[in-house]
């Protein structure tokens, strides 16, 4: 009992969280404009969202920055899911 516990608290400590994150334009942007969260089912696979992030923005010249994030709480739904429901937050950063 104690290997099965153990072996469980050693897979949930290396799961880890990512974040991808693309400067677009220099400026400076302290908190996103738009969150939203990404549904995907089975891994994601074959799947894709998209964000417009110049109509997010009212111009493509005004986007600072894109993230894409996988966060421990959704590391916690994918794992509990059997990999059924992986969602992903996304964000976007406007200037001004």
């Amino acid at each position: 009992m104690k290997k099965i516990v153990l072996t469980a608290i050693t897979a949930l400590m290396m799961a880890g969280c990512a974040q991808q994150g693309f400067t677009v334009h220099s400026g400076t942007a302290a908190a996103p404009t738009k969150e939203v969260t990404h549904h995907f089912f089975i891994s994601g696979l074959g799947q894709s969202k998209t964000i417009d992030a110049a109509a997010v923005c009212n111009g493509a010249d005004k986007v600072v920055r894109v993230e894409s994030q996988h966060t421990f709480l959704n590391g916690l739904l994918a794992t509990v899911t059997f990999g059924i429901y992986t969602p992903r937050e996304a964000r976007v950063y406007c200037a001004g």
